[in-house]
């Protein structure tokens, strides 16, 4: 099943026309024509069942058939997560989190990072063709780039993780993760956090946490905590 996304399509739509871009990757690439048959989600967590009534590459329009609400998961994953310096790293971590599943997701801003914008449009882009590909039906929310500081003192529901590299004492995650339970986990920068910003953490009631024994990137160690969390949530 080939998945099509559109925010605007809600269970009361009939009809629906796509988008110029949208039509012509239909109509043209995919050579799609009247009759056939399309799903579409608008991550939301529905899933639409169409038809195709106009093959038109500027204005392809479809008739709804059909149209199921998936209902979301127990628990919400929000990652917060330093920007990578290579920005293709940090577009593979979103990549893999979107298929594996993630809720929410905080370009986090901290001392050690040596990237302090990323192109918000270009990794928006990244997860919606994930979330695609993976045939989900919620987009992940993709948040502004926010400060290390602001973040850990914004209310967060749930169990709140710090995954770091200093010898704290430390609990392996996947003893600590519950099950129905929301959670947000911070990874630092390829520098990791620092003394001060981990004892801010700790002060704010995240817990410190392990993911292994290897010392891994800043993008492998995000999805290990998002697997983590999911496995947590599936057996």
């Amino acid at each position: 099943m080939q998945l099509f996304y559109n925010p605007d399509l809600t269970e009361e739509n009939e009809q629906f026309q796509f988008d110029r871009e949208e039509s012509k990757h239909i109509v043209k690439v995919l050579r799609k024509k009247e009759g056939d048959t399309l799903y579409i989600t608008n991550g939301k967590g529905y899933l639409f069942k169409a038809s195709i009534e106009v093959a038109d590459h500027n204005k392809c329009r479809v008739k709804v058939l059909d149209h199921q609400k998936k209902y979301p998961k127990r628990y919400r994953l929000h990652l917060a997560v330093a920007p990578t310096k290579n920005n293709s790293r940090y577009e593979w971590f979103l990549e893999k989190v979107t298929e594996i599943g993630i809720d929410e997701i905080t370009p986090l801003i901290c001392e050690r990072s040596e990237r302090t914008s990323i192109k918000t449009e270009r990794m928006e882009k990244v997860i919606l063709n994930a979330m695609k590909q993976s045939q989900r039906v919620y987009l992940p929310k993709l948040n502004e780039p926010t400060s290390f500081e602001e973040f850990i003192k914004n209310e967060h529901e749930g169990l709140r993780f710090i995954a770091h590299c200093e010898d704290d004492e430390k609990m392996d995650m996947k003893r600590r993760v519950a099950p129905d339970t929301n959670i947000t986990l911070l990874i630092g920068p390829e520098g990791d956090f620092t003394s001060t910003e981990i004892k801010k953490a700790y002060q704010e009631q995240f817990i410190p946490v392990s993911l292994g024994d290897s010392r891994l990137r800043t993008e492998t160690a995000a999805i290990v905590g998002c697997t983590t969390v999911t496995l947590a949530n599936t057996i």
